[in-house]
């Protein structure tokens, strides 16, 4: 039986309002209300598609039926049957991008992890169109962007999307493995030490400083979006965020395979610099979004995503290292947290807050997202493997 936990499920009942009738997870506004007229986004669904499938494992009533929904809008409403993969969103528009595959695959593999009906088939499409679209085996890592019909790539090469295909790969391999597939588990596991070699390499090369833009040679774009410091998937700067995500994925990583030298001391330095360069560098608590090349705050908002993060790393590094110090740094998150950013209202996290501690709306508007906090919870509670949903499936076994 798994234990009691009231903040995730509040956080999944909160996020059950999603569900649209039609097919999808909408937009949850600051109520946890889903905002009329605004149309589902892939990436919102897939991840949902995820979280449930988690909670359904976890035991959560009605969970599995919300990871169906999710399912049959991956399958349908969201797929592209002409061209192949998926849309941005409902209204079939937009580039395809790989941040968005790579939550489909995630989606996928966590269904099939944890057993619920067609994840396996899922899983199994969603790696088909990485494989022949996105994945580029010349630089051993994800190229970002397609128009709709697979004709034109951009040039742009990305960190983020990178950075959760490696999640993604790490989940499709234990859910391939659990079921026999150990050579094609051994083969993706061996792309993420290639990705998080090329990412997690142009840090250290940085002091640790993680660029998060290319151009299509990998040369990074330092100076990237530098008018536009506060978008919420490429903003300029170091996203300190990311060093935690990096940090905690590199560490999973290492639960499975035997780690270069140089990248086995990446969690505990990329942890490092985020804590002491992102951590209140105004003065005030919590952490700021984005730094310059100096180590100033370009974006001082706190972004519920990125102390969920700092909170996930902490969890995984004090598992895999047994180090004190990382749950000493989880309680006092935690109790900022408490303080500052959960919403009592909902269960969920206030998704941007200004350096005082009020709501804010720089980068995001309402509570639409579910999957940090919800692995952020998660965490602490199961043993440490390459992936949540693996994590689960021992944690219930």
């Amino acid at each position: 039986m798994t234990p009691e936990t009231p903040e995730l499920d509040q956080l999944l009942t909160t996020a059950a309002a999603a569900a649209d009738p039609a097919g999808g997870f909408g937009w949850l506004d600051e109520h946890g209300a889903r905002t009329p007229g605004k149309v589902p986004e892939t990436w919102i669904g897939a991840r949902m598609t995820h979280v449930f499938g988690l909670a359904a494992a976890w035991g959560r009533p009605g969970a599995a039926e919300l990871a169906e929904h999710g399912r049959r809008a991956l399958t349908g409403l969201l797929h592209d049957d002409a061209h192949g993969g998926w849309w941005s969103d409902a209204h079939g528009t937009g580039p395809k991008q790989a941040y968005v595959h790579a939550f489909v695959v995630l989606a996928g593999a966590t269904l099939s992890r944890v057993g619920l009906p067609g994840g396996t088939d899922l899983l199994h499409d969603a790696l088909a169109v990485w494989d022949e679209h996105f994945w580029d085996d010349d630089a051993g890592a994800a190229v970002e962007e397609w128009d709709a019909a697979w004709t034109t790539c951009a040039d742009y090469r990305g960190a983020n999307a990178n950075m959760h295909g490696v999640e993604a790969h790490l989940a499709a391999a234990d859910a391939l493995a659990s079921r026999g597939d150990h050579d094609r588990a051994a083969r993706l596991r061996r792309r993420c030490v290639r990705t998080a070699e090329r990412v997690v390499g142009e840090a250290r090369a940085r002091d640790w400083r993680l660029p998060e833009h290319f151009d299509a040679a990998w040369v990074p774009q330092l100076q990237y979006n530098r008018d536009s410091p506060a978008d919420p998937f490429r903003p300029f700067g170091v996203t300190v965020g990311h060093q935690f995500e990096w940090a905690r994925l590199v560490a999973q990583l290492g639960t499975v395979v035997d780690l270069p030298a140089e990248l086995a001391t990446a969690p505990a330095e990329l942890y490092r610099v985020a804590v002491e360069r992102g951590g209140a560098p105004d003065g005030h608590p919590g952490f700021v979004y984005t730094l310059d090349w100096d180590d100033r705050p370009v974006v001082a908002a706190r972004m519920h995503w990125v102390v969920a993060e700092a909170l996930a790393a902490a969890a995984v590094l004090g598992a895999v290292t047994g180090e004190p110090g990382y749950a000493a740094d989880h309680d006092h998150w935690s109790n900022l947290v408490e303080l500052l950013v959960r919403d009592p209202r909902t269960g969920n996290w206030h998704h941007e807050l200004t350096p005082e501690g009020q709501v804010g709306h720089t980068t995001w508007t309402g509570q639409p997202d579910a999957y940090h906090v919800a692995q952020a919870l998660l965490l602490p509670r199961i043993p440490i493997s390459s992936s949540v949903a693996e994590s689960v499936v021992r944690a219930v076994s």
